[in-house]
């Protein structure tokens, strides 16, 4: 985990769809996404970046090490890099995304947990 990929600031700040990362819009324009950027190529897009991140997101947590984190895997993101991660994040990621990653063979689980009863 670099200090690239922690938010300076409160203000501003945006989840990835597809992980639920929690960085500001520059930090996700500038480095991209740690997990995803193989498959959404928000580095230098801002088009993408405002697509696939959202600014309505709930709760935030820390995740420092994942060896052995129980919130880790009920979050979904045990295999994912250590750094900032909200609890939900509101969006669905766009169609054409969607079938790129389709494609790939990567499923996508929606981090949006708002609707659920």
């Amino acid at each position: 985990m670099s200090l690239e990929s922690i938010p300076k600031d409160l203000r501003g700040l945006r989840a990835c769809k597809l992980c639920s990362m929690v960085k500001s819009f520059d930090q996700f324009l500038y480095t991209g996404c740690d997990n995803c950027e193989r498959y959404l190529h928000l580095k230098g897009n801002r088009g993408k970046v405002n697509d696939c991140t959202s600014s309505n997101f709930d709760g935030m947590i820390a995740m420092m090490g994942n060896e052995d984190s129980w919130v880790a895997k009920w979050q979904r993101i045990d295999k994912f890099t250590k750094g900032c991660y909200a609890i939900s994040v509101s969006g669905e990621l766009p169609e054409d995304v969607l079938d790129e990653l389709r494609e790939r063979g990567v499923v996508y689980q929606s981090r949006d947990t708002s609707d659920r009863a």
